[in-house]
């Protein structure tokens, strides 16, 4: 497990390099290993004794403000290592501060492009030196600043990471678009089997030993740079930060780098290994659940796919490469084996807690996409691998041990940051001069937040600061399950279940529940014997849906994380016929652990029920307890061993010899969650099926380990 110190502290940020500064009381929680504090700590202390390092971390990302005017803006965000990850990716704890925005100008007057690019990087770190500024001499000499338990510390603020995309990243470190902005790997060999062939980061002497060439011969200042592998800008705002590597703070981010990079790229391949009509095709007919989204028309016509679109596409990526049929007649296994190791690369990477033996499987996921992603050169789609995003990920084990798990730094937090720092800032304005109105606004927005936040504080009694219990986030498996108080059907005819919710043998399958609750240890003859004496109530209370939730350990807000309806079908308000939907479940069959398939079967919930009270006496009988909700669950096969290629379980479903299929009654306390079943569609998805039938119609299945994470850690 990655290591944790904890404590209490208060910043202080200086803006803009003027006299104002913002004070913002943060819980100290350092998300990050031994093995980089304890050096920069070493360091420090050599120096100055008695030390405290604070990390610090920034983020700048362009956005648009406007669709037809073109107005973009250019904010920079601050955060500190020492908050915790589920505070900080919260935008209501404002654990995010906005220390500027920086000039948007392409500098269109300038006519030269090589010019043009050098004049925007030595702008851009102009700029930035005039906001970060401040953090040399307190980096340098410490502030004394005070915690929430009134402790004075001395505190260096140190710049420990940068949080961007690929041109933000190679403009930050100087380095050519193009090439990698950590190492010094050519980019000839970028997605290379053996990428990266032992690359080493990036020398930072150097870097500035080319810098500092300008003052003693300018001359000779271009030639230097283009040694060193860097643009010649002339002052760079971490040249003179103390402690800084600023090839070593380069983060991952799985944002951009993963789904808006290797998965964005792959999902083209894909659709051009397959052809964009079957991979549709496919789309069209999964089967839903709560976890994913539902393509109606494909994903081959989607236009500006968003990080999240990419993020739903995954869920259901391998089932649509399975039993693809490739160009020429070649053989999908290594495209099926290519796309399971870009999956397990995908999910491991965002682990929030890692081991040396999940770094090692990170690892050799990442070997499995490099050995087969070949494919896409032997159908004639790519030629060569040369893409940056593909080589960073080779950096993630590595930048993992150093910094922490990836979700400390990904821009997800701060994309969501543009709609209330810089999109409603710039709606506030009269669009003339407005990132002066908007810095106006963000300040009195925070200051009244603030005031609101203070005066809540003193309303409830001026409590302590609230003391978690630590637990590693993320690993979680428990969740509530949750039922509606009052049924959506209250008296639910039981001779309509069979029409309606497609219960065959309902009244079989409860009478043979009525029995065995009462008499656990009944012979299969006695229990035949038993079936006609019990008198099944007439109607029963129906639920639609049933829920998992999860509560937030910081705020103690439960929210929906999963749900599995058995909806008949039915008619909305505009007289449309909404398809019926009998979702299927992962449910524990008596002895199912924590993690692993083991002790679970898949089942198809066709009706949510509870027996009424009245009759509850009559059936049971005094001492026997009987479950508040049932379910009447129609039964796929036991899980059969992963495949080969795709590592997946497959499952059919379970038929009585007259066809019907085989089902019982269970607790619904039994239910663990939902699952997502992947058709096998063959050589080409069957035009009759679609995403309200293929349950029904196609026979064999296979379970899908990535509809989310939790999904994928209880199925290990």
């Amino acid at each position: 497990m990655i290591p944790r110190q904890h404590g209490c502290i208060t910043t202080c940020i200086q803006v803009n390099g003027g006299g104002k500064h913002r004070c913002v009381s943060l819980v100290w929680f350092i998300w990050l290993p031994d093995l980089l504090i304890s050096h920069v700590q070493k360091t420090l202390e050599a120096d100055k004794p008695g030390g405290t390092i604070v990390p610090v971390l920034i983020s700048t990302d362009k956005t648009q403000l406007t669709l037809f005017r073109n107005k973009s803006a250019y904010p920079v965000y601050l955060t500190i290592g020492n908050i915790p990850k589920e505070i900080r990716r919260k935008p209501s704890s404002r654990a995010y501060v906005l220390l500027g925005y920086l000039p948007t100008s392409r500098l269109e007057g300038v006519t030269n492009a090589s010019a043009r690019r050098r004049q925007i990087a030595n702008l851009y770190h102009a700029c930035m030196k005039g906001i970060l500024g401040p953090l040399e001499a307190a980096g340098e000499e410490g502030q004394l600043w005070a915690s929430g338990d009134a402790v004075i510390r001395r505190c260096h603020p140190i710049l420990a990471a940068f949080i961007g995309d690929y041109p933000e990243q190679v403009l930050v470190t100087c380095t050519y678009s193009g090439q990698c902005p950590v190492c010094e790997v050519p980019n000839s060999d970028f997605g290379a089997v053996n990428d990266p062939p032992e690359g080493q980061f990036r020398d930072l002497n150097t870097a500035l030993n080319a810098l500092a060439s300008f003052d003693d011969d300018p001359g000779e200042f271009l030639k230097a740079c283009q040694d060193a592998g860097i643009k010649p800008v002339i002052d760079p705002f971490w040249k003179d930060m103390p402690y800084c590597q600023i090839y070593r703070s380069v983060t991952p981010d799985v944002l951009h780098q993963m789904y808006q990079g290797v998965v964005k790229h792959t999902v083209r391949w894909v659709i051009a290994a397959g052809g964009a009509a079957e991979i549709d095709a496919r789309c069209r007919r999964m089967p839903p659940n709560h976890n994913l989204r539902y393509f109606t028309k494909g994903i081959s016509c989607l236009s500006r796919i968003s990080g999240h679109e990419h993020e739903k596409m995954c869920r259901i990526l391998l089932g649509l490469v399975v039993d693809l049929p490739l160009q020429g007649g070649a053989s999908g296994a290594r495209l099926v084996r290519c796309i399971r190791a870009l999956l397990d690369l995908l999910f491991l990477a965002q682990f929030p807690v890692h081991t040396n033996d999940t770094l090692e499987t990170l690892k050799e996921a990442l070997r499995h996409y490099h050995d087969n992603k070949s494919i896409f050169v032997t159908l004639g789609i790519r030629d060569t691998f040369n893409i940056p995003k593909l080589h960073y990920i080779s950096h993630y084990a590595e930048m993992i041990t150093l910094y922490g798990t990836t979700d400390n730094f990904n821009t997800e937090y701060t994309e969501r940051l543009h709609i209330d720092l810089a999109k409603e800032a710039y709606a506030a304005t009269n669009r003339k001069d407005e990132f002066t109105q908007m810095a106006v606004w963000v300040e009195r927005k925070e200051k009244v937040q603030c005031h609101g936040q203070f005066v809540t504080w003193r309303l409830e009694g001026s409590p302590p600061p609230r003391q978690h219990h630590w637990t590693p986030p993320g690993l979680e498996l428990d969740r509530i399950l949750h039922i509606a108080k009052h049924p959506f059907v209250a008296s639910a005819p039981v001779d309509n279940m069979a029409r309606h919710h497609g219960a065959t043998h309902f009244r079989d399958a409860l009478a043979r529940f009525v029995v065995l609750q009462c008499n656990p240890n009944v012979t299969r003859v006695e229990l035949e014997r038993r079936l006609w004496g019990v008198a099944i109530p007439s109607t029963v209370p129906v639920w639609h849906r049933v829920k998992f939730r999860r509560v937030d350990p910081f705020s103690n807000i439960s929210s929906t994380v999963d749900s599995i309806h058995a909806m008949p079908e039915r008619t909305n308000k505009r007289g449309q016929t909404i398809p019926a939907r009998f979702d299927t479940a992962w449910i524990n069959v008596g002895d199912g652990g924590d993690v692993g398939p083991e002790g679970y079967r898949v089942g198809r919930v066709r009706v949510v029920f509870s027996i009424p009270k009245r009759f509850r006496s009559r059936l049971f009988g005094d001492g026997v307890v009987v479950p508040e909700h049932l379910a009447y669950v129609e039964w796929f096969s036991p899980l059969r061993g992963r495949l080969p290629n795709s590592e997946l379980m497959s499952v059919v479903p379970e038929k009585e010899p007259d066809g019907t299929h085989v089902a019982s009654v269970v607790p619904v306390s039994d239910l663990r969650r939902s699952v997502h079943l992947l058709p096998r569609f063959g050589g080409v998805a069957p035009a009759e099926w679609t995403s309200a039938n293929v349950l029904d119609k196609c026979q064999v299945f296979f379970v899908n380990d990535f509809t989310d994470r939790h999904m994928y850690r209880l199925v290990g």
